[in-house]
């Protein structure tokens, strides 16, 4: 039965979320290096979607409709939608580049030259440069009817090369010359006096072609990219050995079908009809772009430490009451402590660990591992407190998508160190983002917990806006210990969460329940409001139950970053809710929800967005703020990404994106929230 309610597909809302970010390619307002940067960003994004999303769509298609009876969608439809959607984007890129983009470098002097424009010291150097560092990679292949079809790497660039032979111009030769951008630089500083000049190396492999084909005269060569499907296919039952089907199904990843070719629209049909059977590809797998591809390589590009091309600097906050505790655990024994990053340091979140290796009356260490820097502070401490005598366990999901590769590595690394290393569960990915540390004083335990919104990865806290809470709340702390019991054991808690909502056992009812308070408040002509910030919302029934709210009289406000499948503002059903996404210097990852509760407010931070995968097949925490001064700050932080008239967009049915504008004062929510939180640091202070 079909939602009788109005639902965006998530794919759609998906790209109409990656619009918004190339919108911050187009605006003037921004410095000319973060354009770039949202282009590059646009463009990584887009990548993973088709490699993720629409393969899976044209799984579903190829499927067929007698096993399709219970999807509330059609595929093909949906996939011809996201093609038409996705080509006119990408003419919007091409032009946002070319028109703007490479004059405003022109203007600060950096020029990207194209082979014809080389002076001869130019083209002297590309020749040198292609010799000393480019032959071995250069792997021409003459396409032939007759020979065995040539195999495209997933993601990899290719010169598509239109020739004739030098004594026979009406004959017709095709070929293929990979550029090797994932071996060398794919911008290359050309040798110039007064100005930075610059070449993709695209440009430099095609200056030398006709030296690579000798015995014909080059036509014209034309940008090429395959991207296959990136999904793991494992057979995630109650048997087996899940890791070694998920290093198995790592092996395959990329050979796996084709999800899309992306070609310059300049490519005469005549080659790109040729191609298309030599690769196996349909006419729905065609994909149009520019003349140069793999875009994210952009945030590469040379800036000739032009630092005022690029957003003035936030430096991290440090937080003296952990960092300059000599007894970080009794810091946390007095009082619960709230850190927002990467407005704040993250050093205060590796302290905790980096401390608990060292302490005497540390005795055990737990954490979940879900995305972790290649290189961790965290990670070598835990390392360190086994070598010390601690009993350390990580949990470690080897599921996260595109992480799995590195997971597994810290997984190995932390076992061959003495750390108890499980891995992820059949069925459910864990997601939850917690560490326990156990000390013994005086023969007492004592319990202290971190909880965050984001990951334990000291790169990305330097990007994502996420909450982290320290805490020795034995309301709290007892009720995660359960959680960490269930990893390890598998076995499910015997008590009930009165605290924390726990997925997948009680977190879905508990939101359920916190929404339909709010719908009973205003039936009864009380005020009512509920305050949701989450990088995602997907799931019907929570979206029907915000529906709910709205007619009933409750005021909806919902920051949502990314997905949002709920259709705001139309009469008679969701008139009461409004919603604006953030696009900015950092990407939005925290999870807030906030309840009036007859006036008695509760605030809750979460691990978890509100869709089907993470309220139903995902361990995830959501966990009560109880300290009052911790519950104004983030309230107040909420309020201001609320008034936010510079980087906010609003939500609505039709997927405007139009920017939340007003006659007020500028507020840029993430400047703001920086000031907001140094003139209280400087107040503890």
């Amino acid at each position: 039965m079909k939602n009788p309610n109005p639902y965006i597909h998530r794919d759609i809302s998906w790209l109409s979320f990656n619009y918004r970010v190339l919108q911050e390619a187009m605006d003037e307002n921004v410095p000319l290096y973060e354009r770039i940067k949202f282009l590059s960003i646009y463009s990584s994004n887009l990548g993973e979607f088709f490699r993720v999303r629409v393969s899976n769509l044209k799984n579903i298609v190829r499927i067929g409709k007698k096993n399709l009876k219970n999807l509330e969608f059609e595929p093909k439809k949906i996939l011809n939608e996201i093609i038409k959607i996705v080509t006119q984007q990408q003419k919007e890129f091409s032009k946002i580049f070319e028109n703007q983009i490479k004059p405003a470098l022109k203007k600060e002097g950096i020029k990207l030259l194209k082979s014809n424009e080389l002076n001869t010291e130019q083209s002297t150097f590309i020749l040198s440069y292609f010799n000393d560092y480019l032959v071995p990679y250069i792997q021409p292949i003459l396409l032939k009817e007759d020979k065995v079809k040539p195999f495209l790497q997933n993601g990899a660039l290719y010169l598509a090369i239109y020739m004739k032979d030098k004594g026979k111009a009406d004959k017709k030769h095709y070929a293929l010359v990979k550029v090797p951008s994932d071996i060398t630089p794919r911008f290359i500083t050309l040798p110039s006096k007064e100005e930075h000049h610059i070449i993709y190396l695209d440009d430099l492999v095609r200056e030398i072609i006709p030296s690579i084909f000798p015995g014909f005269k080059i036509v014209d060569s034309y940008s090429i990219k395959l991207t296959r499907d990136a999904e793991l296919y494992i057979d995630d039952e109650y048997s087996g050995d899940l890791v070694q089907k998920i290093k198995k199904s790592l092996k395959k990843r990329d050979i796996g079908p084709t999800s899309r070719l992306v070609y310059d629209r300049s490519m005469p049909d005549h080659l790109l009809n040729y191609l298309k059977p030599v690769f196996e590809i349909e006419d729905s797998d065609l994909l149009p772009e520019g003349r140069y591809h793999n875009n994210f390589d952009l945030i590469t590009l040379p800036d000739f430490n032009k630092t005022q091309l690029k957003d003035i600097a936030l430096p991290h906050l440090d937080y003296s009451q952990i960092d300059e505790k000599n007894n970080i655990f009794k810091a946390i024994r007095e009082k619960d402590h709230l850190l927002y990053f990467p407005y704040h340091s993250y050093k205060s979140v590796v302290k905790f660990f980096q401390d608990a290796a060292v302490d005497d009356r540390v005795t055990h260490i737990n954490i979940i591992q879900y995305r972790v820097a290649k290189k961790s502070k965290i990670m070598d401490a835990l390392i360190k407190a086994t070598k010390n005598g601690k009993q350390v366990t990580a949990f470690i999901e080897v599921k996260a998508r595109f992480d799995e590769e590195a997971n597994l590595h810290w997984g190995e690394t932390l076992e061959k160190c003495g750390v108890k290393v499980y891995y992820s569960m059949p069925g459910l990915k864990v997601h939850s983002k917690m560490a326990m540390i156990r000390r013994v004083v005086n023969g007492e335990e004592e319990f202290y917990s971190y909880m965050s919104t984001g990951n334990f990865h000291e790169g990305t806290a330097k990007l994502y806006t996420d909450f982290g809470l320290f805490t020795a709340n034995p309301k709290l702390v007892t009720e995660a210990r359960r959680i960490f019991y269930y990893l390890e054991t598998k076995n499910k808690p015997t008590k009930d969460f009165k605290y924390l909502g726990a997925g997948p056992f009680n977190l879905k009812q508990k939101v359920r329940q916190l929404i339909k308070s709010e719908i009973n408040t205003a039936k009864n002509g009380k005020k009512a409001v509920i305050t949701m910030k989450m990088n995602s919302l997907q799931d019907p029934e929570m979206i029907n139950l915000l529906y709910s709210a709205s007619q009933a009289g409750v005021k909806v406000n919902l920051i949502i970053r990314g997905i949002c499948c709920l259709a705001p503002g139309i009469k008679g059903i969701s008139d009461n809710i409004r919603a604006i996404s953030i696009i900015d210097k950092y990407l939005e990852h925290a999870r807030v929800f906030i309840f009036h509760n007859k006036g008695e407010e509760l605030v809750y931070l979460s691990s978890a967005d509100l869709m089907v995968r993470n309220l139903n097949h995902r361990v995830e925490t959501m966990f009560p703020i109880f300290d009052k001064h911790l519950q104004y700050i983030i309230k107040n932080i909420m309020k201001i990404q609320l008034s936010d008239n510079v980087k906010a967009r609003i939500h609505d049915h039709k997927n405007h994106n139009k920017y939340a504008k007003n006659d007020g004062m500028p507020v840029r929510s993430q400047y703001d929230i920086y000031y907001f939180i140094k003139r209280r640091l400087e107040k503890v202070d």
